[in-house]
């Protein structure tokens, strides 16, 4: 973190030039996913979270994203810009939030009004100097039930997560096998976003991917 510190939080020292970022979300619920409760009681079977059941998200939203600045090519002629998708020193969460894309949780995710947090981000860092929206207040009050449900305990604070006791974490920067869940689950953020007031009223949300 600290070796990217300026890149992260000064767009045009990563792309010299911007002067704007467009950042988007995807959403993603896969029509074959089952209830989270259904498969978490069968110990034998592993869970594995829905971002992780459909197509590459990156190759996904990144493609999309270039659809996006093809078409803003199409209305004002050529400009600079780079694709982002999870990756390069980007703060992909306070971008999002500061376009009003969502506020940030306790559970330290995004968090939409109607979509809650089953979406990706991706940015489309730009040297176009376009009019700038409204972030979205922080709506999560006094409710806990992100950091009550969370399995490992990863929560240890409102807004606060110790990467160490993550399991999505684990499973990607421990490969092996410490990388596993409690029972039978991978990439285990599912289980605290189905239980979020704010995650509950999205079962229609799908992704054409």
């Amino acid at each position: 973190m600290s070796r990217h510190g300026r890149k992260r939080t000064r767009p045009a020292a990563l792309v010299p030039g911007t002067v704007r970022v467009i950042s988007v979300r995807m959403d993603y619920w896969p029509a074959s996913s089952i209830s989270v409760g259904a498969m978490l009681d069968v110990p034998g079977q592993a869970y594995v979270s829905r971002y992780a059941v459909g197509r590459d998200y990156h190759k996904v939203l990144r493609r999309r994203l270039r659809r996006l600045a093809k078409a803003i090519e199409e209305h004002i002629g050529q400009f600079g810009y780079r694709v982002f998708v999870d990756s390069a020193p980007v703060l992909e969460k306070p971008l999002a939030q500061k376009a009003g894309l969502g506020w940030i949780g306790k559970h330290t995710n995004l968090i939409h009004p109607k979509a809650g947090s089953w979406f990706f981000l991706g940015e489309l860092y730009t040297d176009i100097p376009l009019p700038v929206d409204e972030p979205i207040e922080d709506r999560c009050g006094s409710c806990t039930a992100c950091i009550e449900v969370c399995p490992t305990r990863a929560i240890v604070a409102p807004y606060v997560l110790d990467a160490r006791r993550c399991i999505s974490y684990l499973t990607i920067e421990l490969r092996g096998k410490n990388s596993r869940g409690p029972q039978n689950q991978y990439w285990e953020p599912d289980i605290r976003l189905r239980r979020l007031p704010a995650d509950m009223p999205v079962e229609q949300i799908r992704t054409a991917e």
